[in-house]
């Protein structure tokens, strides 16, 4: 075969294999499936695929790591988004080297909708954002085993946190049996060792907000009312690039947070919200508009003009919408909130700096800390 035809190459990507595929720009299959071991990817890549070979993978846990693998044997390789793909090509038969042969099939027909694929930097923050979402997960489910107890034993506990440091004196005088002392001590034992994980990736946040590039966005969102520092970076991960999104509409789509439309013939209508998309973002999102209502007025006025519409979830939903809106003009535009508080900004740099030592980390007093984000966003400090 001539080394300089074009092949497209589909890798259908499993825990230990990957099987392999390839056709040419008439669909002819030039390299008949067959599965690779991933501890022998390596030196098969490097026997088997060509400088001018396109390669296409979807999107899965251990994708990043292969693509960063094969990048220097081939042309170019795309991550595929996997849905999208089950919607182009479905099939009746799943079948490992069927899916490969789509992906390749696919991508020679420039059909194959890809995914972004983030560097280094992004991957590295999205994982610690994952890290503490599995962290705080944990926390309530030991949480939840405590109160469990309460619900079993017919017990009253003291009004607050069930595990809050005022209750630990009546945890260790409450009438329990052996095996359920046991229990308790060792959910206590855990939310301990998880408080100070947690402290642990809050530390880790924390100096990744002022190391580049975050720290180009970040003060951009810390003024926004509602917006922490946790919020600020689970966005700016999922977010990743703001400029691959060229207009506010993508970015909604991306977030899940589009209204869904069923069409058909002359008739068509709108439905909920579509929730195709990062779940974290989403999320963040919706956490973020209950606080902006709560201590915005500029935003509780808003809330509360559509509650004689609509249900309160839908209507944080539209909140939530609204306010991705205006991060992606603060992030693409670089400018200053119009809406929010000078007075209010301060106060969240002020406390950026504050957190964990922040700004004496880097020299700084706070109050110096809080005047370079201050003027990073455009604005003068009051005092």
């Amino acid at each position: 075969m001539n080394t300089l035809e074009t092949r497209f190459v589909g890798l259908d990507l499993h825990r230990h294999d990957v099987m392999v595929a390839a056709v040419n720009h008439k669909q002819d299959i030039v390299l008949q499936p067959q599965r690779v071991k991933l501890m022998r990817l390596a030196q098969w890549a490097q026997r088997h695929l060509l400088t001018t070979d396109h390669v296409a993978v979807e999107a899965t846990t251990n994708t990043w790591a292969l693509h960063d693998l094969l990048k220097p044997f081939v042309d170019t390789i795309t991550v595929a988004h996997p849905q999208k793909v089950r919607w182009i090509a479905s099939a009746k038969v799943k079948h490992d080297k069927h899916d490969a042969l789509i992906l390749a099939r696919l991508m020679a027909a420039n059909l194959l909708p890809e995914v972004w694929v983030p560097p280094q930097h992004v991957r590295q923050l999205r994982s610690l954002i994952v890290h503490r979402q599995h962290l705080t997960k944990q926390r309530r489910s030991a949480k939840n085993r405590l109160r469990g107890v309460l619900f079993r034993l017919n017990l009253t506990a003291p009004k607050g946190d069930v595990a809050s440091p005022q209750n630990r004196h009546w945890w260790q005088s409450a009438e329990l049996n052996y095996v359920e002392r046991l229990r308790v001590q060792h959910d206590l034992q855990t939310l301990d060792h998880l408080e100070q994980q947690l402290n642990d990736v809050q530390t880790a946040l924390t100096q990744a907000s002022v190391r580049k590039p975050w720290f180009q966005d970040v003060p951009f969102l810390l003024q926004m009312p509602g917006v922490g520092l946790v919020s600020t970076m689970t966005i700016l991960s999922a977010i990743g690039d703001i400029y691959r999104f060229p207009s506010h509409k993508k970015l909604v789509g991306y977030a899940g947070l589009g209204a869904s439309l069923h069409a058909s013939g002359q008739s068509s209508r709108s439905g909920g919200i579509t929730k195709q998309g990062r779940r974290e973002l989403r999320t963040a999102l919706i956490q973020v508009a209950w606080a902006a209502v709560r201590y915005s007025q500029f935003w509780k006025e808003r809330f509360n003009a559509l509650l004689p519409y609509k249900e309160r979830q839908k209507a944080i939903t539209i909140i939530a919408r609204k306010i991705l809106v205006v991060i992606w003009h603060l992030l693409t535009k670089r400018t200053l909130d119009r809406y929010a508080d000078p007075t209010a900004i301060e106060r969240a740099f002020f406390k950026w700096g504050t957190t964990e030592k922040l700004a004496s980390s880097l020299g700084l007093s706070r109050t110096q800390f809080m005047q370079q984000a201050l003027g990073h966003v455009g604005l003068t400090p009051t005092v």
